[in-house]
């Protein structure tokens, strides 16, 4: 299981500019597709108690929601998976 996990959907603007900086910064993460599963989409509201996504979940437990780019690469950083 890799250290992040990506709640999102590719209709989701915000959601394919996350997934493109995890990418390019050639981060490991599973992918959960909210739009294909009523229960993956219901796992990610119970994780950021909103119905937005993304959803950038840490192994550590710590989660984003809708993130910028700048707060992403910083949450990689410290977290040492980048």
């Amino acid at each position: 299981m890799a250290q992040v996990t990506y709640y999102g959907a590719d209709w989701c603007v915000d959601c394919r500019r996350s997934k493109a900086l995890l990418n390019k910064l050639e981060v490991a993460y599973d992918v959960k597709d909210v739009s294909e599963s009523a229960e993956v989409a219901a796992e990610a509201e119970r994780i950021s108690g909103r119905k937005n996504i993304p959803v950038i979940l840490f192994e550590d437990g710590h989660f984003m929601v809708e993130p910028s780019d700048a707060d992403l690469q910083s949450a990689l950083a410290e977290r040492n998976l980048i």
